[in-house]
């Protein structure tokens, strides 16, 4: 049976976009009470708005910046104000930095990709979890990518920092055995956020060229997966979890229609 997390505190990093973003509105729905991170404040201000409408009896936010250290520990901090107890932790914030091959790689993108997508989950999970409880159904989801799982050419970096987060999940699972948390990797395939907008700098009509002609999974889908994962009964982890469009078959294969 399904577990209740009404009531409950349910961390989002990187919550002011994207699958953060609906997650915060998908776990408000619950009636969570919802503790939001990310850089952007006043899109972090919007989705705690949107969170609250949704149900969510409190959407606290802080500024929050995974690539520094004194900001983790600023925002853990300020979450052990507002309660005691974390149930469920997502750790969201990554992304991916460029597309070009490693022969002409930029230091700052791969450097950006590393320190969100590797270091800020390490950095923020550290923070985080003595605040979770032992035994009681608590869980880690952490965002990956099936890029973790397949290269791709221009992708080197973001592929081994997503393959980084799959491997940190899998180390945490062995590492949290026997207290009752739970970890898992929600791995989404393509998908219509800002990740595009981001990859390529704030080109637009490049960053929906992606998705010409196919269906790709919305944030919405994966916010779905995330509040199945966390509902389950408390003997139940979900370890890890691929999601992709119907369209794409593999990073390599996706059918795209002509019309």
């Amino acid at each position: 049976m399904a577990i209740s997390l009404a009531g409950k505190w349910v961390l989002i990093t990187g919550a002011s976009s994207g699958f953060g973003a609906a997650a915060a509105a998908a776990f408000g729905a619950l009636r969570c009470q919802l503790l939001l991170g990310a850089r952007r404040l006043d899109r972090l201000a919007a989705a705690a708005a949107a969170a609250r409408q949704a149900g969510a009896p409190q959407a606290l936010v802080h500024a929050l910046d995974v690539t520094k250290t004194a900001s983790v520990q600023d925002f853990a901090q300020w979450a052990r104000t507002n309660t005691s107890a974390v149930d469920v932790l997502i750790n969201n914030a990554g992304g991916a930095h460029g597309l070009e091959p490693v022969a002409v790689g930029r230091d700052e993108d791969w450097e950006a990709m590393l320190q969100t997508n590797v270091l800020g989950l390490l950095r923020v999970t550290r923070a985080v979890l003595p605040m979770m409880p032992k035994d009681a159904g608590s869980s880690i989801l952490n965002i990956g990518s099936v890029a973790g799982r397949s290269a791709y050419e221009g992708g080197a970096a973001y592929c081994a920092a997503k393959a980084g987060e799959l491997i940190i999940t899998q180390t945490l699972r062995l590492e949290l055995n026997g207290t009752g948390i739970r970890i898992g990797s929600i791995d989404p395939g393509m998908a219509r956020t800002e990740f595009g907008l981001v990859r390529f700098k704030g080109d637009q009509a490049r960053a929906e060229k992606v998705y010409d002609g196919i269906h790709p999974l919305l944030a919405e889908d994966v916010a779905e997966a995330l509040v199945w994962a966390a509902t389950r009964p408390p003997h139940v982890n979900i370890d890890e979890m691929v999601i992709k469009s119907v369209d794409q078959a593999a990073t390599f294969k996706v059918f795209r229609r002509t019309q």
